[in-house]
């Protein structure tokens, strides 16, 4: 098994005496990001410097249990050994997901570490691609009431948190100010929870719309337009997957939601909704991202867009574009630094393309 830490730290270690003991100061591992993966066992010396981690990104190959055992034998010394004074944790989950597994090992295995006191203010789980269940998500609020910033919005193919669960998150996590959950967590006593007088202001709120959203009761305009008023800073990232049944779509996009950034990764036809997002979101949008089929009329609408969300800084789009839309784009939008259009098929991946 092999446990490394950023290649510059790695190599830092080996130059000098000098560099040597600079790196065992503690601003040296405030931000580090460890990878378990195959290969030799871990060095003694992580083992007494992991305690110094402020900010913990954990990559994990999930091919091999070993690697899992490894990642969080990292987060016990981080954590536990910390004394608590860990404030930031982000794990990402790489390689094919073995069948079936639901990742009880990785959730209750924090659950257990996490138990012995924590002061997590940050908590990032979007890179985990087994479904977050009601009693981890339950748990880990009642273990970290410091949280100030929650993802759970990861890209399993369900939501396992209801809206009870989100409820009792926010009853135990009195500082949450930046959110990232399942759109079909939602319902309106979250929203009435979220505009509770004593609450701080919320300032960002993910959402993941998918398949699970056909058996919730959608959300109302009204209720994005009184949780705006009571938090006039609040900005919105959607995104919207292929699971996401088409009728749906429109009932998502509520022209009261302050959007900053949409992602429509649909591959359906998205005319109404283009239509949709310039008429309502004009003044708030600044990242689109379009995964659609290409037409005539996608060209028309996305010169409409172009003319009236003026605030774009980037715009992707999977699907090829006539040479003017990407000149509407560019005349239109100032603060343009990084784009996606492309005006014949290129193989896959498309790169992106940075202005500024």
């Amino acid at each position: 098994m092999r446990c490394t830490c950023s290649q510059d730290k790695c190599n830092a270690f080996t130059v000098c005496k000098a560099w040597s003991n600079i790196m065992t100061h503690p601003s040296s591992w405030k931000d580090t990001e460890v990878r378990c993966e195959s290969g030799t066992s871990v060095p003694d010396r992580y083992s007494a410097l992991l305690p110094l981690v402020r900010n913990l990104k954990l990559r994990m190959c999930l091919t091999d249990p070993a690697n899992r055992k490894t990642a969080l034998w990292v987060l016990q010394q981080a954590v536990a050994r910390g004394d608590g004074r860990m404030e930031g944790l982000s794990i990402c989950c790489e390689g094919n997901t073995p069948l079936f597994y639901a990742g009880q090992d990785l959730q209750q295995g924090l659950v257990d570490i996490l138990t012995n006191g924590s002061s997590l203010t940050v908590l990032d789980l979007k890179g985990v691609p087994f479904t977050l269940s009601d009693s981890f998500v339950r748990s880990v609020a009642m273990l970290c009431p410091a949280l100030q910033s929650l993802y759970i919005n990861n890209h399993s193919l369900v939501c396992g948190v209801n809206a009870e669960t989100l409820k009792q998150v926010l009853k135990c996590c009195q500082s949450l100010s930046v959110l990232g959950v399942f759109q079909a967590s939602l319902s309106q006593d979250v929203f009435k929870d979220l505009m509770f007088p004593e609450r701080p202001a919320l300032k960002k709120l993910e959402l993941r719309c998918e398949r699970s959203l056909k058996y919730t009761v959608p959300l109302c305009d009204q209720i994005w337009l009184e949780l705006k008023l009571r938090h006039p800073r609040l900005w919105v990232e959607l995104e919207l997957d292929h699971t996401l049944p088409e009728l749906h779509v429109p009932g998502v996009l509520q022209p009261s939601i302050p959007v900053r950034c949409l992602r429509l990764l649909t591959w359906t036809l998205l005319l109404d909704e283009v239509r949709i997002v310039r008429q309502s979101y004009a003044n708030t949008l600044e990242v689109l991202e379009l995964q659609t089929i290409p037409s005539p009329e996608l060209n028309s609408e996305l010169i409409a867009l172009a003319k009236q969300c003026v605030k774009l800084q980037e715009v992707h789009c999977y699907c090829v574009v006539s040479q003017e839309v990407i000149t509407a784009f560019f005349t239109n939008c100032p603060n343009l630094c990084r784009f996606t259009l492309k005006t014949h098929k290129e193989p896959h991946p498309w790169t992106s393309t940075k202005l500024k």
